[in-house]
């Protein structure tokens, strides 16, 4: 009879692990689908930013380079995170929630609500839109919503068991291999 931390490998070597010992549920499955979204309107959302400067000239060349620079690494992280938490890290849910689901939702929604706080009515926002305030506003809209629906998701119970789940055969496995 086997015993729980024998293996069919070869004796010294290690099998690999299962490419996924936890079944993603739905609600994480849809909230890394969210989070992709939101990478999208970002990357949208910056593009239109970055036309907008250099069409009407506001922007010097290096401060474009040094927002690319630092937009490209919030995505890429953000990007990264999601991944993580769909494969079920506990670390990467947080990430995402401390970092762009309160961090990034108040940098985004900071100068309109700013704006409406000195007085400006929500006309005399809306009298000047053109085409390209649109888009940005819809993208804009899009992202908060893609960020505040993920970050619900990945709380709802079905998620919180996953998380748990994944550290606890984690911690197992790592178990397991410290024994050999």
């Amino acid at each position: 009879m086997n015993s729980p931390s024998s293996s069919s490998a070869a004796p010294g070597t290690v099998p690999p692990a299962p490419a996924s010992p936890v079944p993603t549920p739905a609600p994480v499955r849809h909230a890394f689908a969210l989070w992709m979204i939101a990478v999208a309107a970002g990357a949208f959302e910056t593009v239109l930013a970055v036309s907008e400067m250099a069409a009407d000239g506001s922007g010097s060349a290096g401060e474009i380079g040094v927002g690319l620079t630092i937009r490209l690494t919030v995505f890429t992280a953000a990007w990264w995170c999601a991944v993580r938490m769909r494969q079920g890290h506990g670390w990467a849910r947080l990430a995402l929630t401390l970092g762009l689901g309160i961090g990034g939702t108040a940098s985004m929604v900071a100068e309109p609500l700013g704006r409406l706080a000195d007085g400006v009515s929500v006309g005399a926002l809306l009298s000047d839109v053109g085409a390209l305030d649109l888009a940005f506003a819809v993208s804009r809209t899009l992202h908060v919503l893609a960020v505040l629906t993920a970050v619900t998701l990945m709380f709802l119970p079905a998620a919180n068991a996953y998380f748990a789940t994944a550290r606890r055969s984690r911690a197992s496995a790592a178990a397991l291999s410290a024994e050999r």
